[in-house]
């Protein structure tokens, strides 16, 4: 079973795998392929002159999977809650973990049919989003969202800053105390 498992492997959900599993925190992160981001060309992202969607996508899962991410290449098509937490179905396997982060980017039926309360979104060209708290937590317990799917703008460097902060909100909550992940240079 994982600690935490990521359903999508754009900006948000990869930059919250990389905190979860920098954290130590066993981590599957799930890609359908089907990130918006890979339509884009950004050239106003902060540290980056200028980056296509397609290589932005591919670098968060490798920089995820370095810190001990597993990245699983299959669409989710459920979640389903259970005794210790939840399964993840996918089309070709299931996948146990005790904590869910949505980062479906324009898509929020596996949440919806898991009972993971919506509203109307405020983005252009997105419908529906997960009503969340301040931290990323949705009305089902241990099932939590980030990014454009947690109704913040479509922005890349936007939801991945989301990703992060809901992966730090969730961290702390496990631990019990706050996580502070900064790297420090050597002298």
């Amino acid at each position: 079973m994982y600690e935490i498992a990521i359903i999508g492997a754009g900006p948000a959900g990869a930059s919250a795998a990389i905190f979860t599993a920098k954290a130590g925190k066993s981590t599957v992160l799930f890609d359908a392929g089907t990130s918006a981001t890979k339509r884009a060309l950004l050239k106003n992202h902060y540290g980056v002159k200028e980056i296509t969607g397609p290589e932005l996508v591919e670098t968060g899962k490798k920089q995820a999977e370095q810190f001990g991410a597993k990245l699983v290449d299959e669409k989710v098509t459920s979640v389903e809650k259970t005794e210790n937490g939840f399964t993840i179905q996918t089309e070709q396997g299931s996948y146990e973990s005790k904590y869910v982060i949505f980062a479906t980017g324009l898509i929020a039926d596996l949440g919806e049919k898991l009972g993971v309360e919506t509203k109307p979104a405020t983005e252009p060209r997105v419908k529906t989003v997960f009503a969340v708290d301040e931290q990323g937590k949705t009305n089902v317990p241990n099932v939590w969202a980030c990014g454009t799917v947690a109704g913040v703008s479509m922005h890349t460097i936007i939801t991945a800053g989301d990703g992060a902060k809901v992966a730090i909100n969730l961290i702390s909550e496990i631990n019990g105390k706050r996580l502070v992940d900064h790297d420090v240079l050597g002298n």
